[in-house]
């Protein structure tokens, strides 16, 4: 039985190269994807370039641990160093945010993402792609959650990309 999985993408190092290699990698390795609008948002946690973020979705039968290994192997190939402070400039992150409904806690491993629900840059382009879905702890949609935190949200603007 296949697992809906959700992705957030980020970047604000060569935002624009760095997000059309990850989505073209990430298609190579699991096929279609289903790609949210792409957002502007500043820096969380330090003073930095403006991110640029999205969300993409797809169906797979591979494990929810080997797609959070896969994501930190295409995260270093696109070059994400690690030695980096947490929070600090990125080249991408690719953040795993959902596996069907699992919810699972384990080294190197956490879905649902508590981001989730932190984040205007993800519950927003989450929820343009699965607004009708319910997030596995909350038991509400991912739309109700974003109508929830869209009045207190930080800056998020619509920024024109393609992927064609």
């Amino acid at each position: 039985m296949t697992a809906l999985v959700t992705i957030s993408l980020g970047s604000n190092i060569n935002p624009e190269f760095n997000i059309r290699l990850a989505v073209d990698e990430l298609k190579l390795q699991y096929g279609e994807l289903i790609i949210s609008p792409v957002y502007q948002t500043a820096a969380v946690g330090f003073d930095g370039e403006d991110f640029l973020n999205l969300v993409v979705s797809f169906n797979t039968l591979i494990s929810v641990q080997d797609i959070a290994a896969k994501l930190k192997k295409i995260e270093d190939g696109i070059g994400r160093d690690r030695s980096q402070p947490r929070f600090s400039a990125r080249a991408i992150d690719l953040d795993l945010l959902t596996y069907d409904q699992l919810v699972l806690d384990e080294p190197g491993v956490q879905v649902p993402r508590h981001e989730i629900l932190q984040n205007a840059f993800v519950l927003k382009p989450l929820s343009d792609i699965q607004g009708s879905t319910c997030h596995p702890e909350q038991h509400k949609t991912y739309l109700q959650l974003w109508l929830e935190m869209e009045q207190h949200a930080d800056r998020i603007e619509l920024y024109e990309m393609s992927f064609d």
